[in-house]
């Protein structure tokens, strides 16, 4: 959520910053500001809605030039979306301004504290609290402002990144992070400062990923310090050398992030099991798994935590733990596991799921996890994120950058990650035979061609969703496995068309939500040939009955739905445990197509961030 850059050298402040923030779009923002400094005076502007109008309102505002600015997009928390509330915030003064992700719990206090004190606040942000703070700290300590900035920050309460600038000591700039993403790009008399390094890699392959707790002083002309923020000691920062290239974070000739990145899920997947998985040999090998079997081996059970699509991949892996390996799984959205007083033991493992690796509510879970002694392993796909700090061990997608704020193929990743794990563990635990698991091996590593030919489905899927395009609900319907590709494909119609959508287990229609079908209702059914096909034919005959719409899923060759559905998509035929990773390609196009006819904002939809580091 919210997107920061910042930048300070010998170039153009301007055009880099304004750059950066159209490359952090994707986080999901409604306000967007910048702050740029001369040498002589400080200028700000800002605006609600996209970078683009803030472009435009610049150039009439102030003068583009200089060498040292910041900039933010805003999701908005404390205020509505509006001018007045957007960053960079200034003192009053107008001697500091501030920019900002996260949320100051005891900004209130605060507030009425620095009121007191002769302050006058202009927005109804938590930020503008902070950047007051600071001030009324630098003023009456006569301190220089990175020290202030710490003092301060050990009074609040809550998650931020921060980038402070001070008029009167215009060769720095001072960052910090606690719960929320920040990264510092070194380069050669420059640095930058960004949410994530999506902006500045074509300045600079070394970046500095900030800890919890962590502050920069980032000065022109000498070197930059790293302190803990809590106790003032000096950190020696490591130095990463970036995975990223430009080329991953561009839209490559497609008209949408999104559609790039669901056609990216062969390679992707490809990528994710290269040098783990050894078909020919009979081999899996992960070493975050090998290194701490004992502690899966010996779990009472596994304990999933995730939130959004991370949860769907994480019931999918419910049903291929329990099946291969023969361990008792429960999966949890992390948003209430803190909050129920869960019972965990140092018997349980945790397996926190996130795409980012820095979502507020799975950290929480994390934290909690640890408290109580459980073994926790990460699944995510940033390098260097806080999951994969904070986490005793883990695996990585390596699905690349994922900028669409809708997960394709972050899904499709993080189920051949746990499917990889499930099937190591069946072959240390013998819950498989030795055919069997030579068989899901061989299986999994041609899935990619399978994903492929499910690609080929695009056009179908177009001409369906021309159909569909106007329909106020829709219903998904899967079995087994496939009842969590049902609530994932309801969830990415929601997402990024708008059109409301809800998944259920086909047998539980009956229950309840039969009562909706009409002539006027599509239902959205999965129906593989391998699994409960029978079962989910009887389903199909009673959404018929009731004139339901019909659009299945079936595999290449079917006739008996056929027969029932008014509209087929055809895929590749696996195994039924393997199945989710097709199933859910053409639930991806379809929505895919549908929001797009709908004129909607596919990569960045409505309300929605691709990063939640708030709770």
């Amino acid at each position: 959520m919210c997107g920061i850059v910042g930048y300070i050298g010998y170039r153009e402040a301007y055009p880099i910053i304004i750059k950066g923030l159209k490359r952090l779009e994707y986080r999901g923002y409604d306000s967007a500001g910048i702050m740029l400094y001369d040498g002589e005076n400080l200028k700000i502007s800002k605006t609600k809605g996209k970078v683009v109008d803030l472009e435009a309102r610049a150039s009439k505002e102030i003068s583009i030039n200089g060498t040292i600015g910041m900039g933010h997009t805003r999701w908005a928390t404390h205020g509505v979306p509006n001018d007045v509330n957007s960053h960079p915030h200034l003192s009053n003064s107008g001697n500091l301004a501030i920019i900002h992700n996260g949320i100051i719990e005891n900004y209130a206090p605060l507030k009425v504290e620095l009121i007191k004190r002769g302050y006058v606040f202009h927005s109804d942000t938590d930020t503008e609290v902070l950047v007051n703070l600071i001030e009324e700290v630098q003023k009456k300590e006569k301190l220089k402002l990175g020290k202030a900035v710490q003092i301060a920050l050990n009074q609040v309460v809550g998650a931020y990144a921060i980038a402070v600038f001070d008029k009167n000591n215009p060769d720095e700039i001072v960052a910090a992070r606690l719960g929320s993403p920040l990264a510092i790009g070194v380069g050669e008399g420059e640095y930058f400062i960004a949410s994530d390094a999506s902006p500045f890699i074509e300045y600079t392959s070394n970046a500095i990923y900030l800890e919890d707790g962590e502050m920069a002083i980032i000065r022109l002309h000498k070197a930059m310090k790293v302190r803990k923020i809590k106790d003032d000691s000096l950190v020696d920062p490591y130095i990463q050398e970036l995975q990223m290239n430009l080329e991953q974070i561009e839209k490559g000739g497609y008209d949408h992030f999104m559609l790039k990145e669901i056609y990216e899920q062969p390679s992707v997947i490809k990528d994710t099991y290269r040098g783990r998985l050894h078909a020919n040999e009979g081999i899996i090998k992960m070493s975050g798994v090998e290194d701490n079997l004992e502690k899966f081996l010996n779990a009472d059970r596994i304990i999933i935590v995730a939130c959004g699509t991370s949860w769907h991949a994480g019931l999918v892996a419910e049903y291929i733990f329990e099946e291969f390996a023969r361990i008792p799984v429960e999966v949890e959205y992390a948003s209430e596991f803190r909050y129920r007083n869960p019972i965990i033991s140092s018997k349980d493992v945790v397996i926190a799921i996130s795409q980012s690796g820095e979502t507020a509510d799975t950290m929480a879970a994390i934290k909690l996890a640890k408290e109580n002694g459980a073994f926790v392993f990460g699944v995510c796909n940033v390098v260097g994120s806080s999951i994969s700090r904070e986490t005793h061990a883990g695996a990585y997608t390596h699905a690349g950058p994922e900028i669409g704020v809708a997960s394709t193929k972050a899904f499709t990743t993080q189920i051949t990650v746990l499917t990889m794990m499930a099937l190591r563990l069946a072959k240390a635990k013998g819950t498989l035979s030795k055919t069997d698991f030579h068989r899901y091996l061989q299986e999994l590593e041609i899935i990619p061609e399978k994903v492929r030919e499910a690609l080929e489905t695009n056009e179908r899927a177009k001409e369906i969703a021309a159909t569909f395009k106007d329909a106020p609900n829709c219903l998904y319907l899967g079995r087994g496995y496939n009842f969590p590709v049902a609530l994932e494909g309801a969830l990415k119609l929601k997402e990024i068309s708008y059109i409301h959508a809800e998944g259920y287990p086909a047998a539980e229609m009956k229950h309840g939500p039969i009562a909706l079908i009409d002539e006027h209702m599509p239902v959205v059914v999965i129906a593989p040939k391998q699994g409960h096909y029978d079962k989910i034919v009887s389903n199909i005959q009673e959404i018929k009955s009731r004139s339901g719409r019909i659009i299945a899923i079936v595999t290449k060759g079917d006739t008996q739905v056929r027969e029932l559905a008014d509209y087929v998509i055809e895929i590749p035929e696996t195994s039924d445990a393997l199945s989710p990773l097709i199933t859910t390609i053409p639930l991806q196009l379809l929505s895919y197509h549908i929001a797009v006819m709908r004129g909607c904002n596919v990569d960045q939809p409505r309300n929605l961030a691709k990063s939640v580091t708030v709770e």
